[in-house]
């Protein structure tokens, strides 16, 4: 039985429990993987304190070194639902194991939102990628296609240019939304290519990806486009259903499964349970936000266990 479980590796899942940890508690964090957004991030994060200019992983391999200088559990596991029984909740994971806490701080961020074409689900890891800094080294001297012209689409994009030798931008809307300074980079790497009005309807391939098809919408017609990777930069969502029947999530502002807390605690509608982060309804996601929410979560969980002893 432990004090805290923590659900998340990445900034808000390791700050809480370097708090946790502070204030005594057994705590266990498990987590798919360390890093979440900002070690798949493929710009410099330029706006936390104390660096002007650091790389996501190196700054994620920082939190992790201060982390491992407490007694905590970690496990790298996939949790598929939580339960609550009496006073004590119940984490179930992939792997059919189960954890037990008294206290629980929902820290899982956000998983990258699916095409949902023909061929996505069939080429995953065969050309389809949803990680660019992660796989982006494979596709050296190949040509790429990037969906989504947002900020994360041409970061991507200027990413890939270091590796591959052309690069398409697929975007649904008749203009970008990227900014323009992003937009001006693009342009003078000389590989990347803009496609408006691109409705990504089937990746296809062999073994591997080999092309995909995109219906033009202001000809409307459909068109083809050899390439050999595909990285989808389409937005996400938060990863919150394995509590999906315990607390109440913001639907009505912004329809995005967020878990609805007190601004204020991190306190869910569910006694016991914590959220912070991206997977929360916090208003702005950004790193060093998502690093103090996890420090309040794990000190209003404190709070909480003291009033429970007692």
């Amino acid at each position: 039985m432990y004090d805290l479980i923590i659900i998340g590796g990445g900034p808000a899942g390791i700050t809480a429990g370097i708090y946790g940890a502070r204030q005594n508690l057994k705590t266990l964090l498990i987590t798919k993987e360390f890093g979440g957004q900002i070690a798949r991030k493929t710009v410099p994060v330029e706006n936390y304190p104390g660096f002007s200019e650091i790389s996501g992983a190196d700054l994620l391999q920082r939190f992790k070194v201060h982390l491992e200088k407490f007694k905590i559990d970690t496990k790298k596991e996939i949790v598929v639902r939580v339960r609550k029984t009496n006073e004590n909740f119940k984490i179930l994971t992939e792997n059919k194991k189960e954890y037990q806490s008294k206290a629980v701080i929902v820290a899982s961020g956000v998983d990258p939102r699916p095409l949902k074409v023909p061929g996505e689900r069939e080429f995953i890891g065969k050309g389809v990628s949803y990680c660019t800094t992660c796989d982006g080294p494979l596709f050296k001297r190949k040509s790429v296609a990037v969906i989504g012209g947002g900020n994360a689409g041409f970061e991507a994009a200027l990413f890939l240019a270091g590796f591959a030798k052309k690069i398409y931008i697929l975007e649904y809307g008749s203009a970008v939304k990227a900014f323009e300074a992003n937009q001006e980079k693009a342009k003078k790497t000389g590989k990347i290519e803009v496609i408006t009005n691109a409705l990504l309807k089937e990746i296809r391939g062999d073994k591997f990806v080999n092309s995909v098809v995109y219906q033009d919408l202001k000809l409307k017609e459909k068109k083809s486009i050899d390439v050999e990777g595909v990285f989808v930069e389409i937005g996400s969502r938060p990863a919150t259903s394995f509590v999906k029947d315990l607390v109440k999530f913001d639907h009505l502002i912004n329809k995005l499964d967020e878990i609805e807390i007190n601004l204020r605690t991190c306190e869910t509608t569910m006694p016991g349970l914590f959220a912070a982060g991206d997977a929360s309804d916090v208003e702005y996601k950004q790193v060093v936000i998502a690093a103090g929410e996890g420090a309040k979560a794990a000190l209003s969980a404190y709070r909480y266990l003291k009033k429970l002893k007692t």
